[in-house]
């Protein structure tokens, strides 16, 4: 039924459920899993930056380095359970960079954490989530975790 699965993950905790549930399902359909992290380009675009830190050590290549180490993590629990896996870190919109990861990979389903907020907190400020599942082409998988108050 997939031949292909996309694990878009971030750090929080909110992507621990998705790996699970992502992974059984690659598992399951013998799939191969595509595990991608998206730098966020807004998140170091509006930093300012600090005139005494080098610009290879500075925020964007924290977050990079904090991405391929999650996307390890993912990895090596999946050469465990006999998954085949292909991973990407991209720079960008995160929703936009996942979308056309998806397309340009041919990703048959979409396995993306979301955290479980509020209706007034997912009103001001959307989530990536909700952003892929409205765009997508192919069907995607929400696997939500609930965020304590």
């Amino acid at each position: 039924m997939y031949d292909r699965l996309l694990l878009p993950i971030d750090t929080s905790a909110g992507s621990e459920r998705a790996i699970e549930h992502a992974l059984d399902a690659a598992e399951r359909y013998d799939a191969e899993l595509h595990v991608l992290y998206v730098v966020d380009a807004d998140a170091y675009s509006s930093y300012p930056g600090d005139e005494y830190v080098h610009e290879s050590e500075g925020l964007e290549s924290a977050l990079e380095q904090a991405g391929e180490e999650a996307i390890d993590e993912v990895l090596e629990t999946a050469e465990s359970a006999g998954v085949e896996t292909e991973s990407a870190v991209r720079h960008g919109v995160p929703h936009e960079e996942i979308l056309a990861y998806a397309e340009d990979s041919d990703i048959d389903l979409t396995v993306i954490g979301s955290k479980n907020r509020s209706g007034e907190y997912r009103r001001l400020l959307g989530s990536v989530a909700e952003r892929v599942t409205r765009l997508a082409d192919s069907p995607v998988t929400v696997v939500k975790t609930p965020v304590e108050k």
